[in-house]
């Protein structure tokens, strides 16, 4: 690791570090490139992330109801007080207040991390309201209103038709943005090039880009998930462990294209359904976002904590994925997929379901201290 790695560590809050065990996650964060970001906003969760070398965090109306039914007395006085002092709001409106201030707690937690990061890490990532999807200026102004919540505020937008567009224009307004709902290496090249373009009009325009931190999710567990589905739907029959190699041969292969063309945007692996959509990208200048259930499952597990982002996927296991699935061909093929085609590709539809399910379970709960029995 250079010195320049080395100096961007950030110690951990509590003394693990001086404690006789280090955990694997620990590891990581302090012998490789490789960040830990905990997929959650939760204070709990969150601490103890950042106790095992965590430097940020996610926020989204989904993750806020599970913080909501986990730490409901801590936020149980101030929705009544929001429902009080927005006597005309929407369940939605209030909803989302709650959202932002979820998030600016959890960023404060970071905050320290993000200036001696110097924004690189330390990031609070808060996701625009996926019912925007397809409205490119609405996208780009909740960008900016989310990113002037806190210093450390990285915003999520969804790598879709109109999304595309918002990702150069936000990055362009000085917004570091993490790019979500996104599964394919034409999606992560596609938003590599719009972080790339607007960081170029912000460069000629004389603006500053050396504070700004923008990711690029692929959400690996979830094209593992999709080919399930198909494979039953279609009665295609394969090696059944040959599934969970799909979105790690997916981030592989767009790390490698990173690397090679320089782009100035690091890949997040998301959706965890299996230890190999962490170890698998040991090693790279690139961040895993865990649920806190998983941190806790690899911090007790004997996994050695070595680079293998480098090794590559069996050409096995890509060949016979690539023959029976056109989905896996079309996410795994740079050219697999138009920006006109990524709202309409299986995964982008059904995370968006449950995004978009998200803000409405958010409001049943609001509703429910606005219409108490």
């Amino acid at each position: 690791m250079s010195t320049l790695q080395q100096l961007d560590r950030t110690e951990p809050q509590l003394a693990e570090k001086n404690s006789g065990y280090k955990s694997p996650l620990y590891q990581m964060t302090q012998t490789t490139p490789t960040c830990l970001w905990n997929d959650s906003a939760s204070i709990e969760e969150l601490t103890y992330s950042i106790e095992h070398g965590g430097v940020g965090a996610t926020c989204n109306p989904v993750i806020v109801v599970g913080v909501l039914k986990k730490e409901m007395a801590a936020w149980r006085d101030r929705i009544r007080a929001l429902v009080n002092e927005m006597p005309t709001a929407t369940e939605d409106q209030i909803g989302w207040q709650v959202v932002k201030e979820i998030s600016m707690k959890a960023a404060g937690l970071l905050e320290p991390i993000f200036e001696q990061q110097k924004g690189k890490n330390g990031r609070l990532s808060i996701q625009t309201d996926p019912r925007l999807y397809r409205d490119t200026k609405s996208i780009v102004e909740q960008a900016i209103e989310f990113s002037q919540l806190a210093p450390n505020i990285i915003v999520k937008i969804p790598v879709t038709r109109a999304g595309l567009p918002a990702i150069e224009e936000a990055t362009y307004r000085g917004v570091s943005i993490n790019a979500t709902v996104s599964f394919t290496l034409p999606q992560a090249i596609a938003v590599a090039e719009a972080v790339e373009r607007g960081l170029k009009r912000r460069e000629q325009e004389g603006k500053g880009i050396s504070t700004m931190g923008p990711v690029c999710t692929i959400m690996v567990g979830r094209i593992d998930d999709w080919l399930k589905a198909v494979a039953e739907k279609e009665n295609i029959t394969t090696d059944p462990g040959y599934f969970e190699w799909a979105g790690v041969a997916v981030f592989k292969k767009a790390y490698q294209i990173y690397q090679e063309r320089g782009y100035r945007i690091r890949l997040l692996s998301a959706a965890f359904r299996n230890h190999m959509h962490w170890s698998e990208f040991i090693g790279g200048d690139v961040v895993i976002s865990p649920p806190y259930a998983w941190q806790v499952r690899y911090n007790a597990s004997d996994i050695p904590v070595v680079p293998r982002i480098d090794k590559p996927v069996d050409p096995k296991i890509i060949d016979e994925l690539s023959k029976k699935f056109i989905d896996f061909r079309r996410a795994y093929t740079e050219d697999g997929l138009s920006a006109e085609t990524f709202d309409s590709f299986g995964p982008t539809r059904r995370t968006l379901r449950q995004f978009i399910a998200g803000c409405g379970d958010l409001g049943a709960i609001i509703r429910d201290f606005m219409l108490p029995e």
